[in-house]
């Protein structure tokens, strides 16, 4: 007789792909079992918890400061000395409400983004989505090992031995079969990111200036609207990736955080995004502080440019500090983007997808991760890669393309069969709505700046206005058009009264659930987002091609 075990019934009672993401929370500073209900009384008991849930904030927030953010506040900080630094406060509050959306996503479903997208909106909009994520990965995935590269060359290590150990010990880290130990390393990779504060107290960037600068909007006296644009474009790409919304939540899955620990993974997911903002504060500060008044300023090369400027205006150390935290954050960048892509391929393909599985166990999702570090390592080993071309257009592209990646994720948070009582409130979708409205704005004048290159101030303030009214002009039409033709009786009418959400509430299988019920509006804007990415998408890679023919 065969014996069902508590697992496979729980599998089967939920939506879970994998029965491997059921089971005890083995975090890397604590355990969890899985059916402790207990509550959690006094700080002692809270502090605990909180400690065995660190971990995916913490390394999907830090794993996003790597090689390309490196590359990106350097040049900022280089090129325009602080005066970019506003940019991080406002990206503050997108950062976590776009993952605060994917911690409930993850938690309560127990299913990955990719798998979500595919269920709720069809093959179409899925593969789009995918296959945006995995080229956009893959070109991430070499600007990491450019990282390595040059951190190495600094360093005085030899390159080709040194790519091919590092990629040795990112696949090696993963293919344990542990979750834990893989959790531990990344956390030590983690906590390595911290070696940009030293560097900031050894320089002595003006902290009086510095903090003028993060909270006072302005852009930069003697910059080119169209270059400052594509930089501040860039740093929206590196600070809020579209990669980051696959692995947060196919990480949280695969620890088995469920419904009564999401409160814990905020505090989680807020400590990451602090970390984050110090390291981009600190490599924009002392990048501006090193280079002021020096030939080099506006001048940016390279990561490498950085380290040998730290080395001539401050020492060998506060150098040497930088490498050995742009080889750390390459590492831990080259992890978090290879595994949101295999989580992601294993979500739709159904497969074992699992840090808690053997290699042989899941040969698949294991296969695409060692696939993707192994053909990012021996591009950039390989002569005439044109490597600087990749680094600028990564960054940008992910800044292009993040409205999309944003719009899926705010339908499936107002999808109440996927999140039933843990659905977005009102004053949530219109904050979402207004991140995605401002990050196509942006793109807009980005893709203007690039067929009309002296583009001015004025003409930006003309898009942003002209913009916006626009798309509240043709929303509001689209929606009285939707409530014309709609009985009085159906009409939606303001709640009476706030829901209390059941905090053990999980959505039941996908195979279960009622189709997905997309308005007028929604798909009005999901066909124009998609055309207008095509067109913005490439001529982003015309306006970098340009840029890089230009500077040869």
């Amino acid at each position: 007789m065969n014996m069902v075990s508590p697992i496979q019934k729980e599998v089967s009672r939920a939506a879970v792909l994998d029965e491997a993401h059921i089971g005890d929370i083995h975090g890397a500073f604590g355990t969890i079992a899985h059916h402790d209900h207990g509550p959690r009384s006094g700080l002692l008991a809270r502090c605990k918890t909180l400690i065995a849930i660190l971990g995916p904030g913490l390394i999907v927030m830090v794993g996003d400061n790597d090689a390309g953010a490196f590359g990106t506040y350097a040049q900022a900080g280089q090129n325009y000395g602080t005066t970019l630094l506003w940019t991080l406060l406002l990206l503050i509050p997108v950062l976590y409400v776009n993952q605060e959306m994917v911690v409930r996503l993850g938690a309560v479903t127990g299913v990955g983004h990719a798998r979500l997208i595919f269920e709720r909106f069809g093959a179409f909009w899925g593969a789009f989505s995918v296959i945006d994520l995995f080229l956009l990965n893959a070109l991430t995935l070499v600007t990491e090992f450019i990282g390595i590269s040059l951190a190495l060359r600094y360093l005085g290590l030899p390159q080709f031995w040194g790519v091919l150990a590092s990629a040795a010990i990112v696949m090696l880290a993963v293919s344990t079969g542990d979750f834990r130990r893989f959790e531990r390393f990344a956390i030590v990779l983690v906590f390595g990111s911290l070696l940009l504060v030293p560097i900031v107290l050894m320089v002595h960037p003006p902290v009086g200036q510095i903090a003028a600068d993060f909270l006072v909007p302005k852009l930069p006296k003697d910059g080119k609207l169209s270059e400052v644009m594509l930089l501040i474009i860039a740093i929206v790409g590196t600070t809020v990736a579209p990669w980051q919304l696959f692995f947060q939540q196919s990480y949280l899955v695969d620890k088995r955080i469920t419904p009564r620990f999401i409160n814990y993974e905020r505090w989680d997911l807020v400590l990451g995004i602090a970390l984050v903002i110090l390291g981009a504060v600190a490599m924009i500060s002392f990048s501006a502080a090193i280079f002021e008044g020096h030939p080099e300023a506006g001048n940016y090369t390279d990561a490498l440019g950085t380290a040998l400027g730290l080395e001539q205006h401050a020492g060998r150390l506060p150098a040497t500090l930088f490498a050995l935290a742009l080889l750390d954050a390459s590492i831990v960048g080259a992890a978090a983007v290879s595994l949101s892509t295999a989580y992601a391929i294993g979500d739709v393909f159904s497969l074992k997808h699992s840090l808690h599985r053997k290699p042989s166990d899941a040969k698949g999702f294991y296969g695409v991760y060692c696939a993707l570090i192994l053909i990012a390592a021996v591009l950039v080993l390989t002569p005439g890669t044109p490597l600087g071309l990749l680094t600028n257009a990564v960054q940008t592209l992910a800044g292009v393309l993040l409205p999309s990646a944003t719009v899926f994720l705010l339908l499936l948070c107002n999808d109440k069969a996927v999140l039933g009582p843990w659905v977005n409130g009102r004053a949530l979708n219109l904050f979402t709505g207004g991140i995605v409205a401002v990050l196509v704005m942006l793109s807009i004048i980005l893709t203007a700046s690039v067929l009309f290159p002296d583009l001015d101030a004025q003409w930006m303030i003309g898009i942003l206005l002209g913009g916006s009214l626009l798309a509240v002009l043709v929303t509001g039409a689209v929606k009285f058009g939707e409530l014309s033709r709609m009985p009085i009786v159906a009409r939606p009418k303001l709640a009476t009264q706030k829901v209390a959400a059941d905090k053990n509430w999980r959505m039941p299988p996908l195979d279960t659930l009622p189709p997905a019920q997309l308005s007028l509006t929604n798909r009005l804007w999901m066909i124009v987002l998609r055309g207008y990415l095509v067109i913005a998408g490439g001529l982003v890679l015309v306006r970098i091609v340009q840029l890089a023919t230009a500077g040869a």
